[in-house]
């Protein structure tokens, strides 16, 4: 069981609240999911309620109750792991930690949990380090180092981010055979829809400046269609009390004018002035009556708003221009062979997706195409790694990493764009490094526009974006008149945008759509 009260969380730094007087109760077979936008403290949330003396740089105040262990899964793992030993990885609970002995014992149920996740058992034969896996497989991983020690409560940090297709369909299921009370932070719609049954949603209003929550007990189709009756309430009364006290104040304005009008006139009639006296005090209580209502009047619901971006209309790629011939024989890791050969060819302003079984070489592959294009000159190539941090020099602030890519805009000018991007002003200066996987995502995609890229190569581009701003993305890519090759499992977005889908297989990419 969790409980949370009056639970407030304030970033020092930006003197900013980003939670306020937050409560909830998880019980069992309770799955609420965390949403809202990039930023706004979806992680911090979990962080705070799995370790808050990790949040050095927020003050967290108020109550938060757990009965049993918590399972923890991070959005990443930190770097900090990537050269242990997968065992070590599994059974530590710091890199730099002695592994206990009765954690030995653990892995007579890692056969079992490993099977459960559909990972290769084969794949940590040797004890690998985790940085010999893919982004899928380290997700898995992840969840096996939970399950291994038996929480009594589950906290997943982006639990699809990288897993395949299948694994994401096993997770769905997972999540919703589960009776131990679990807490999850996802943009993934269709996992949304699927598995949750209580929505927590973080808001932050007023220019980031004002927070606000929802906490309800409802799937999240459902949460979607009453936030917007709601909110369609409340505007309608709210804007229909200020016309009502309009109309009631010019009427009472006209009617003070016209006694304070008559009392002038009156100053050598005593009874006259006596009865006018009366008539403004009554009007005086009138006055502070509509007043009183104006003090009660209901807000007008500040809506959040989805992203600006858009791609200028002479980004383009002609239709029958060869983008890509590509031949690689064979596909590998290292020494490991991920497929015997790689055919792709693609032409004008193609939309491909690539989807394949976490492992299998996508990621390898992605690079391995950006290598092949990225030196040609009557091209302009865009790429989005999986690894936000190769793309980043983590002592740039977001403002600066812009405006090294704008080249034509001024200071005022990219200030501008990032505010339609929904950063603030202190996020702006922020570093890179600090910023969420939203966020950083949302600075990838305005480079890519900045730098008017025709061809764009795109690596799971929405798995850190909000369900109000992956929309945009898929409208973003669905209206652009340059080529697309990206891998991504997310199913609205595979559904929406793609003309053509491949499935890396060891044998090479075949063509399943």
């Amino acid at each position: 069981m969790l409980e949370v009260r009056n639970l407030t969380i304030h970033i020092d730094k930006e003197n900013r609240t980003i939670i306020d007087n937050l409560s909830f109760t998880l019980n069992r077979g309770d799955k609420f999911a965390v949403i809202g936008l990039e930023g706004n403290g979806k992680s911090t949330l979990l962080k705070a309620i799995y370790n808050p003396q990790s949040l050095d740089y927020c003050d967290v105040k108020g109550v938060i109750n757990i009965k049993g262990k918590v399972g923890y899964l991070p959005q990443t793992i930190l770097e900090e792991w990537y050269d242990v030993p997968v065992y070590d990885y599994l059974l530590k609970e710091y890199p730099d930690s002695e592994i206990k002995l009765e954690s030995y014992e653990l892995l007579g149920k890692l056969d079992q949990v490993l099977t459960r996740l559909r990972f290769d058992s084969n794949l940590i034969d040797h004890n690998p380090k985790l940085n010999h896996f893919s982004g899928g497989e380290l997700v898995k991983l992840g969840l096996a180092k939970i399950l291994l020690h038996e929480p009594d409560l589950l906290l997943l940090d982006e639990p699809t981010n990288d897993l395949d297709l299948e694994t994401i369909i096993f997770l769905e299921n997972f999540i919703l055979n589960e009776e131990r009370p679990l807490l999850f932070v996802s943009h993934d719609e269709k996992l949304l829809e699927n598995a949750s049954n209580g929505i927590i949603h973080l808001s932050l209003i007023h220019k980031k400046r004002k927070p606000t929550h929802e906490v309800v007990k409802m799937n999240y189709r459902d949460y979607k269609e009453f936030r917007k009756l709601a909110l369609d309430s409340q505007e309608m009364i709210a804007r229909k009390q200020r016309a009502d006290y309009k109309k009631k104040m010019e009427r009472f304005r006209q009617i003070y004018s016209r006694v304070e009008a008559a009392q002038d006139q009156a100053v050598r009639n005593p009874s006259t002035g006596r009865l006018l006296k009366k008539k403004i005090h009554a009007l005086k209580s009138i006055e502070r009556r509509l007043e009183k209502e104006k003090a009660e009047f209901l807000e007008i619901p500040e809506r959040e708003e989805a992203i600006d971006l858009f791609f200028e209309e002479d980004v383009l790629i002609p239709k029958g221009k060869v983008v890509l011939d590509f031949y690689l024989a064979p596909l590998k890791i290292n020494e490991r062979i991920l497929a015997q050969e790689v055919k792709l060819y693609v032409q004008g302003d193609a939309k491909i997706a690539i989807i394949g079984k976490n492992g299998c070489g996508k990621s390898t592959l992605l690079k391995c195409i950006y290598d092949d294009l990225k030196n040609r000159e009557d091209i302009s190539v865009g790429y989005m790694s999986q690894k936000y941090e190769e793309l980043f020099i983590s002592n740039d602030s977001a403002l600066h990493y812009v405006m090294k890519t704008s080249g034509v805009y001024d200071e005022a000018r990219i200030r501008k764009i990032m505010g339609a991007l929904q950063f603030t002003r202190e996020e702006m200066e922020n570093k890179t490094s600090q910023l969420s996987g939203g966020q950083k995502v949302k600075l990838l995609f305005l480079k890519m526009v900045l730098s008017k890229n025709n061809v764009l190569l795109l690596d799971e581009p929405t798995r850190n974006l909000s369900p109000l701003n992956a929309p945009v993305i898929h409208n973003l890519l669905l209206n652009y008149k340059g080529c697309v090759i990206c891998i991504t499992h997310d199913r609205k977005f595979l559904e929406e945008v793609f003309d053509e889908v491949y499935e890396l297989t060891e044998k090479g990419l075949i063509k399943l759509i």
